[in-house]
């Protein structure tokens, strides 16, 4: 199946009162394991996600040709060869099918357009991750979340990952299994430094960008300073650090 709705909500349990724990983006593909009353629990197909969705009407058929390159882009409506925006969205590296374009607009469900400028073919392999972790800059904080508009730690650094369908695991515990050990132990562009329950990723030698709860937001901050400020404040050290180029 695959999800053809901007973002939806994955649970711990099959309750809207339950934790967030992940969501999905539009485009991505998931496998039901059984049905509950108005409750499907999944199993997504990039990183074998677990969780429970609301039973909605998904696409059974897809066949993505593009991908959402802006930090998120508006939905237009084509109303008397005209476009009308919608005030609905699509997020960063969402990806869509094509059933009609023309010189500016890709139309990806029936009478639903986004502009060709927030859109990169879905094989388009984007190197700079600086200018994609950037992209969230500010957003809030939200466990489970991964759009600009509430992440989590372990989704912003996957969502570099998901863009150039590379796998990478969801959450923190498990990126710490699955990634590399890095060698050197001066921190570089493009290093992961993992704490318990924590991760971000080095903007360069000295800044470090993380989506960081008791800030609220995705923030900057110098790298040794953090991981002092996490030592003091959280009791906690760090427990492993990789680099995104060993992927």
């Amino acid at each position: 199946m695959i999800n053809n709705f901007s973002v939806i909500n994955i649970y711990e349990s099959p309750n809207l009162g339950s934790k967030l724990s992940s969501q999905m983006l539009y485009g991505e593909k998931f496998r039901i394991l059984n049905k509950k009353k108005n409750w499907l629990k999944i199993k997504t197909d990039y990183d074998n996600y677990i969780g429970y969705i609301k039973n909605k009407k998904f696409l059974k058929k897809f066949d993505p040709k593009f991908k959402i390159s802006s930090k998120k882009t508006e939905i237009f409506t084509k109303i008397n060869k005209r476009f009308k925006k919608t005030n609905k969205f699509l997020y960063f590296a969402s990806r869509i099918s094509k059933i009609d374009e023309n010189r500016n607009f890709i139309e990806f469900e029936k009478n639903k357009w986004i502009k060709k400028n927030n859109l990169k073919k879905i094989n388009y392999f984007e190197k700079n991750y600086n200018k994609i972790f950037k992209f969230f800059l500010n957003s809030k904080y939200l466990w489970g979340g991964k759009t600009s508009d509430g992440i989590d730690c372990s989704a912003l650094v996957q969502i570099y990952f998901y863009y150039n369908r590379i796998f990478f695991p969801r959450d923190t515990k498990d990126q710490i299994r699955f990634c590399k050990i890095k060698n050197k132990k001066i921190f570089s562009k493009g290093d992961i430094i993992f704490w318990k329950g924590h991760v971000g990723v080095c903007l360069n030698q000295i800044k470090f960008i993380h989506a960081y709860g008791p800030k609220k937001k995705v923030i900057i901050m110098p790298t040794n300073l953090t991981i002092q400020h996490i030592k003091k404040t959280a009791k906690l050290i760090v427990k492993k650090v990789s680099n995104i180029g060993a992927y």
